[in-house]
């Protein structure tokens, strides 16, 4: 297995896309980045999701990660919201598979396990859990990048397992696990 790995973790969004950024060592993680793409000033939700997936091409050719980790849609009563989600998610995912990247999607309460032991915890608890582990001097206005961390960080202690998460090597792997998606 390789020593060393990048890993991207995203949280998809279509107002805001939270990633962040870390770099694997032996068993030690290194902050590498975190920040979030801003899409609320677009009213095209075409674009928006153009701009996710030039976003995710970008982040992928500047950091060449092993590995992509996606906050997956949690199920909520707003049909529309869960369709917008799904897309972007779709979107951030097809950027992974098109360069040949794992993408391992966790759901929220999977994440805020990993990162906090508590799956219920606020997005200010995950945040705070990871500035401590990850040694970050600040935190960003938005809670988003966080959460795009956090999902680099859960990946990081799944690695291995597939308990919650749901992967994908490439196209034919996706088509093979979720073939009522496909018509």
């Amino acid at each position: 297995m390789k020593t060393e790995r990048i890993i991207l973790g995203i949280d998809p969004g279509t107002t805001i896309m939270g990633f962040g950024i870390i770099k694997v060592v032996g068993k030690k993680m290194e902050f590498i980045q975190m920040n979030e793409l801003l899409l609320k000033k677009y009213e095209d939700p075409y674009l928006k999701l153009k701009l996710i997936f030039e976003r995710t091409i970008e982040l992928i050719d500047t950091y060449n990660p092993d590995e992509i980790a996606l906050e997956a849609p949690f199920f909520g009563k707003n049909v529309q919201s869960m369709l917008k989600l799904g897309r972007a998610q779709g979107v951030a995912m097809a950027a992974g598979l098109s360069r040949q990247i794992p993408v391992t999607e966790y759901l929220p309460k999977k994440i805020k396990m990993a990162i906090t032991g508590n799956g219920n915890a606020s997005k200010e608890q995950v945040a705070l859990m990871l500035q401590s582990l990850l040694k970050l001097k600040e935190l960003p206005d938005n809670l988003d990048a966080t959460d795009g961390l956090a999902a680099a960080v859960c990946h990081y202690y799944n690695s291995g397992t597939k308990i919650g998460g749901k992967n994908y090597t490439g196209w034919a792997a996706f088509v093979k696990q979720n073939p009522k998606k496909i018509s």
